[in-house]
């Protein structure tokens, strides 16, 4: 029996158009869509389907993405009985393998990862936050360079260590773009500030820790059907005391997803991939190319994986 790992996307996978195959395809995707936008009082039809502001806004972005992962993981389980081995999303991702393992309702869900855009947002407001994508060095170097950059004053840490010589920075957007030239005299190929207005897992978000965890405390039951690797630690967890201390943790602690993927590289045959975008079937295959990583995004690649699954 392969030993499978279910794992899902984070914010920066959102675009116009996701989920919409789902929607026109499937009867139970449709239902889900119709539900939650009543529910929540978000028009996730027009939000993700409609060319419009809000899908990049971290409030209605967050929700959306948890949404299509929460149907995509739905269809495959509707046609195939399938028990993950372990657990893992990539920043908001976390949150989506918490409604995988059965902590969180999808409802709860996805109000949860909406009020936790809010206090993101509002966290960052008025101070300039932003994030810098650096490709071509190495994580041990961006620390160095981020604590001498801290050091002389720059408000600037490692956010995202998705993978060896690809890695996110958030901070002070005008820090940011004095940083840039400095990662290129230590050898980056590339520095480019985002178009983002919220500095994810670093200490500028320590305003919404509190809020958040409050809510992590209503919303979290302690019914976990699969450890789940944690963003912070890169290690598992499956209880509810633990989800609440690591998914407060997680708002101003970098995200080591490579870390992540490399302590399971061992433990698991196969990665599923829920969400729009297939990108972290694209990292995986950096550094752990050996062990597969099927992404689930609309109809055609839900059957793919079906057959695939089948043939195991």
């Amino acid at each position: 029996m392969k030993r499978i790992a279910f794992i899902f996307p984070g914010q920066g996978s959102q675009a116009v158009g996701m989920g919409r195959d789902f929607y026109e395809n499937s009867e139970t995707a449709k239902n889900i869509i119709d539900e939650i936008s009543r529910e929540t009082g978000i028009d996730f039809k027009n939000l993700m389907f409609e060319n419009n502001s809000q899908l990049e806004q971290t409030e209605f972005t967050q929700p959306a993405i948890l949404l299509i992962s929460a149907i995509a993981e739905k269809l495959l389980r509707e046609k195939i009985e399938i028990k993950p081995k372990y657990l893992l999303g990539h920043s908001l991702g976390e949150l989506s393998a918490l409604h995988s393992s059965g902590a969180i309702d999808l409802i709860n869900a996805v109000k949860l990862v909406n009020n936790r855009g809010k206090f993101m947002a509002e966290a960052c407001e008025g101070i300039g936050a932003g994030m810098m994508a650096v490709l071509g060095l190495s994580d041990q170097k961006i620390d160095e360079v981020c604590q001498t950059g801290r050091e002389n004053g720059l408000k600037v840490w490692g956010a995202n260590f998705n993978s060896e010589g690809q890695v996110v920075i958030a901070g002070i957007k005008k820090d940011l773009e004095i940083l840039a030239p400095k990662l290129k005299e230590a050898g980056a190929k590339r520095a480019l500030v985002l178009n983002m207005s919220v500095a994810s897992h670093c200490e500028l978000l320590n305003n919404a820790t509190e809020k958040f965890k409050i809510e992590l405390e209503k919303n979290i039951v302690d019914n976990f059907s699969a450890p789940i690797i944690s963003n912070v630690s890169a290690r598992e967890y499956s209880s509810k005391l633990e989800a609440v201390d690591l998914l407060t943790k997680q708002l101003v602690n970098p995200v080591k997803y490579s870390e992540s993927i490399i302590y399971l590289a061992d433990k698991v045959d196969m990665f599923i991939e829920f969400g729009h975008g297939s990108v972290l079937k694209g990292l995986n295959k950096r550094f752990v190319p050996n062990i597969p990583t099927i992404a689930i995004y609309d109809i055609a690649s839900l059957n793919i994986a079906i057959a695939e699954l089948n043939n195991l």
